[in-house]
């Protein structure tokens, strides 16, 4: 069993359901809908087609909405700029008239407010890089640094520089009601930079009426400042190398994701490495070297999934994407991790009792671990101790059986509760039973806090297929 989880964005090289199919064929565990560029039309019919292709698979299919967050973007323009060094750019606001040839507006009126001259600027992901030059009342002139063509609505980055941006825009609110409609499994907020940005997310899904996990998106230095808060905050993290490589020098991107992606398995949650991981592949057949290396880091750093974007929505090979990062995950798995999860921080006494039958399903050669949740909340925990063996969960609720679609090395079931938990658990082993793939005699190590009727009782049971 793989146990890396792979997500992958949609668009339009992955829409039609033959290649909704194939990637889910290839090993695709959750879609992510970007809604900076889903119409809602589009959004509402993807879901709904996801959720008819996923019926009747032996394993969860998720779905994630991306939210596009408080991004600064330019205007549109008549025809791109071609930039020159030394050119001078104005960035207006949309209420103000253009003072030189090369001007644009901006939709984020607080920018004049926000930055100062000698401030870097960067255009598309840094693209073109520039200096700000002077800050007017209504208006910010740069001078280009970086040749390049600048086109309309394209996204600015202010590395360092504290923007007093909302964490939820009017677009937010709007997409955040439409997933709740679809249903999603998981809603990214974007530009996170604090736990409050966290907890203002949170109450709008709840207000909606949804249901969906937070993945929170660490994509600038504000974000890498209250890391901890906003771990604890969160239910996943986001590396989102995109934005962060940009916001941060680069020589530090690489210690940064392994510093998060360390302090999300000490304090307990699911964490995604995404962005640039098959970058090449948008229009190649084969990853560079350095691609495959990259994905092969993540995997060693025990990472619960990896993220496309660009790979899977716009690129010419998007099934032999996930199915390059199916391979290099599973080859890597057998070599071993970097083994964060051993300074896990375990505080209550479920904690403890799961890091127990982890350790003696490790000790005991072929077994498995068994975990009986109703919020998912026990099989998450086992997944995040990193243990040996594999974990196979069962659940009543559609809801959480989706939501481990997510978790690594986790096998989801959705299973009825019987009354008695006796019949539960032998139900869940004639399951097991029946797979080609677990031998008879299998020992399992089987976790459940619902074996007594009165009240729930944290057990550790070891069993046989």
């Amino acid at each position: 069993m793989r146990r890396t989880r792979l997500l992958a964005t949609l668009g339009p090289a992955s829409d039609s359901n033959e290649i909704l199919t194939e990637l889910i064929e290839a090993g695709t565990d959750t879609f992510r809908i970007n809604m900076s560029h889903a119409p809602h039309d589009w959004a509402r019919d993807l879901a709904a087609r996801i959720r008819h292709l996923a019926e009747g698979r032996d394993r969860p299919v998720g779905i994630l909405f991306d939210l596009q967050g408080p991004s600064i973007r330019t205007g549109t323009l008549e025809k791109p700029f071609d930039l020159k060094t030394d050119d001078r750019v104005e960035f207006r606001l949309e209420s103000a008239d253009p003072a030189i040839p090369l001007s644009t507006t901006v939709n984020y009126d607080g920018l004049v407010n926000d930055v100062e001259v000698g401030a870097t600027l960067l255009v598309d992901n840094g693209a073109i890089i520039m200096d700000v030059e002077s800050v007017q009342k209504d208006r910010i002139v740069c001078l280009v640094k970086t040749a390049g063509e600048f086109g309309s609505r394209r996204h600015i980055n202010l590395p360092g520089v504290r923007l007093n941006l909302p964490a939820l825009t009017e677009k937010d609110a709007v997409d955040i009601k439409l997933a709740v409609e679809c249903d999603a499994d998981f809603i990214a907020g974007s530009f996170v930079r604090d736990a409050g940005h966290v907890r203002e997310l949170r109450k709008a899904i709840q207000d909606a009426g949804g249901h969906a996990l937070i993945v929170s998106k660490i994509e600038d230095q504000e974000a890498v400042r209250n890391l901890d808060d906003i771990i604890v905050a969160s239910d996943l993290i986001m590396v989102a190398r995109g934005d962060l490589g940009i916001e941060v020098h680069i020589e530090e991107l690489p210690i940064l994701q392994r510093r998060i992606v360390k302090r999300c398995l000490t304090l307990g949650r699911r964490v995604i490495v995404a962005t640039h991981l098959l970058e090449s592949m948008i229009s190649n057949p084969t990853p560079t070297r350095a691609e495959v290396t990259d994905v092969s880091n993540a995997v060693y750093e025990e990472a619960d999934s990896l993220m496309v974007s660009g790979e899977t929505s716009v690129g010419k090979y998007p099934v032999r994407c996930i199915e390059i990062l199916d391979r290099v995950s599973r080859r890597i798995e057998r070599s071993g991790g970097l083994g964060y999860a051993s300074e896990a921080k375990l505080v209550t006494e479920k904690q403890k009792t799961v890091r127990a039958a982890c350790n003696l399903a490790d000790s005991i050669p072929e077994a498995l671990i068994v975990v009986f949740t109703r919020s998912g909340n026990t099989a998450v925990q086992a997944a995040l101790l990193r243990p040996r063996a594999p974990i196979y969960a069962f659940t009543p609720d559609e809801v959480v059986y989706r939501s481990l679609s997510l978790a690594r090395g986790v096998r989801p079931f959705q299973l009825d509760f019987a009354e008695r938990p006796k019949r539960t658990i032998a139900q869940a082993v004639d399951i097991l039973r029946c797979r080609r793939d677990i031998p008879t005699g299998t020992p399992l190590v089987i976790v459940s806090d619902t074996l007594q009727q009165e009240h729930a009782v944290d057990t550790i049971l070891v069993e046989h297929t």
